[in-house]
């Protein structure tokens, strides 16, 4: 895992800024500011949001580890996830997920070591009438084959914009 440098307690120090100290009721938006800056919760910033909002560390990490949105580990710049829903899965889903992780070389819940890619499944995402669906930083891509896929994703493991 990579180190969080001295700008990230800055970007830090600079979303909680936008919060009253001692509101412990503002943990969740704190902590979703937080990681939509750094992309993931490092423990230097869960330890800066509980002195800013005056709760436990522990209270801030159980927070950060029971929703699944949270991240503690660093992410990718890039997201890449494969619905593997029954309607997905029976259009080949899995095949999609296996040419993924091929060509991203982690399995689904790992990123890159260069942090450029998270592959990950989830159960559903209810878009069942385009599937097998693939979702790139939040953009829908339906009927998707294995070759598109690996199209989408190259530029982005080569570190360029797909087009």
């Amino acid at each position: 895992m990579s180190e969080p440098s001295a700008d990230d307690a800055r970007r830090v120090a600079g979303v909680l800024a936008r919060y009253p100290q001692g509101d412990a009721g503002s943990l969740v938006n704190v902590l979703h500011d937080v990681q939509h800056e750094l992309r993931y919760l490092p423990e230097v910033a869960l330890r800066q949001v509980a002195r800013h909002l005056g709760v436990s560390r522990a209270q801030v990490y159980g927070v950060a580890s029971f929703y699944h949105g949270f991240h503690l580990e660093p992410r990718g710049e890039h997201t890449c996830t494969v619905c593997m829903g029954t309607a997905c899965h029976v259009r080949g889903a899995p095949r999609l997920l296996e040419t993924l992780e091929r060509d991203a070389g982690v399995a689904a819940g790992g990123t890159t070591p260069d942090l450029a890619l998270t592959v990950e499944e989830v159960n559903c995402v209810g878009a069942c009438a385009i599937g097998p669906l693939v979702i790139l930083d939040g953009a829908y891509h339906g009927h998707m084959t294995a070759d598109q896929l690996s199209r989408l994703v190259e530029p982005l493991l080569r570190e360029e914009e797909p087009e």
